[in-house]
């Protein structure tokens, strides 16, 4: 009897509800259902919209003295209209520390008798991602989230990444594929009519070492049904944390002493022609990757953004897209540390702006490193660090995680 009762009450309810509607005069065929489950992003009255990319935090519980004022100063500078932080939001272990002083472990692993913690360490995590996280809902800027290798190491799952991100109601971060383990979506940036869609930014997840090939896919598809509404190549930018291959192109063997050169192994190389920027590490490509050769496929991706490397901050253009590296914010690692400033108009969303800002002596400044600019024992170090590199790849072929 209770069951016929509760199932009478909520035909009577849903009844009443379309009743409401009819008489409002809403029609259910004419409502439009948003792309993405936030506010739309559009450009301003000015036909300006600006993107600050932010990345690699890669912070603990006990966050670093200089983040907050970092990011909080990136904010006030680039008063931007998006902000997109390309992952390694969180640390997840290092032996030492050499900024924090906290001790002698840096990351959010904790130990107990019977090894990892795991308990403590998905706390630790949580704490270490919601100081950024709060601040950038702070600043009431949207802001959209990409996973990077180290969030995959914290003891948090994907749908607990999620349901934080959730949490903030400045958080654009929005899952669209089913079709791979990864957080991949796409974000809209209309005109400023609010009409039509100027630039598409996707936002994919290249997972612990690479890109899943399901993401791939699930861009293609994306893409693919974007084209479909009008028949028109809507221009896009790609956001996400590891490079692809194509970045090593920029670089060529050289002179140990040539101006810029820097050394990998037993060689050193430079930037190309088309390239321009700082680098300590030389990228090495490992051949043409499936997710570039599928931008050009789609022929909608206009330049790509990433992290993962820290110290880098570089661009160059291969086979007509713009490929550009930038500084983390790891302050528990020497710097540099940045951020880049992307500025489009509306009447021309492929003539963008791209600035890349280093963070020195607590201000922002236009990125004056020069990599010709590195000392002898610079070098030196590079040298055993570029090594130790090789060594590391090698291990990761030979022993696959």
């Amino acid at each position: 009897m209770k069951k016929t009762t509760k199932v009478l009450s909520l035909l009577l309810s849903a009844l009443l509800m379309l009743s409401v509607f009819s008489v409002a005069g809403f029609a259910v065929q004419e409502t439009a259902v948003p792309e993405i489950a936030a506010p739309a992003l559009k450009f301003g009255e000015d036909g300006k919209f600006t993107i600050l990319h932010l990345t690699d935090t890669q912070d603990d519980q006990y966050p670093a003295h200089e983040l907050k004022p970092f990011l909080t100063k990136a904010i006030e500078q680039a008063q931007p209209d998006l902000i997109v932080f390309t992952g390694d939001l969180v640390e997840d272990f290092r032996l030492a520390d050499f900024k924090d002083n906290f001790g002698i472990v840096e990351g959010v692993f904790a130990f107990g008798l019977k090894g990892k913690d795991k308990e403590k360490t998905h706390s630790n995590a949580m704490l270490a991602a919601q100081y950024v996280l709060s601040i950038f809902e702070e600043s009431g800027v949207p802001f959209a989230m990409v996973q990077g290798n180290n969030d995959y190491k914290v003891n948090l799952s994907n749908e607990d990444w999620k349901a934080l991100y959730a949490t903030y109601s400045h958080c654009l971060t929005n899952d669209m594929s089913d079709m791979s383990e990864g957080i991949d979506y796409r974000l809209p940036i209309y005109g400023a009519d609010g009409k039509d869609v100027k630039l598409n930014v996707y936002c994919l997840d290249s997972g612990e070492h690479e890109i899943d090939p399901a993401s791939i896919d699930w861009y293609v598809s994306d893409s693919n049904a974007q084209k479909a509404v009008d028949g028109t190549v809507t221009p896009a930018f790609a956001f996400q944390h590891i490079p692809v291959d194509e970045v090593g192109n920029f670089f060529e063997e050289c002179k140990w002493n040539d101006p810029g050169a820097s050394p990998y192994g037993f060689k050193s190389y430079k930037l190309t022609d088309n390239a321009h920027g700082y680098f300590t590490k030389v990228y090495q490509s490992e051949g043409p990757s499936n997710e570039f050769a599928a931008w050009k496929q789609q022929g909608d991706i206009i330049a790509a953004f990433f992290g993962h490397m820290h110290t880098e901050g570089y661009s160059g253009t291969y086979d007509g897209i713009e490929l550009n590296l930038t500084y983390g914010c790891e302050f528990a690692k020497s710097g540099p540390y940045g951020m880049r400033v992307i500025t489009l108009s509306e009447d021309d969303v492929t003539g963008y702006q791209n600035q890349s800002f280093t963070y020195e002596d607590g201000m922002f400044k236009p990125d004056s490193f020069n990599a010709s600019e590195k000392t002898l024992l610079q070098k030196i170090k590079l040298f055993f660090a570029s090594l130790l590199n090789i060594v590391k790849l090698f291990i990761r072929k030979v022993l696959p995680v």
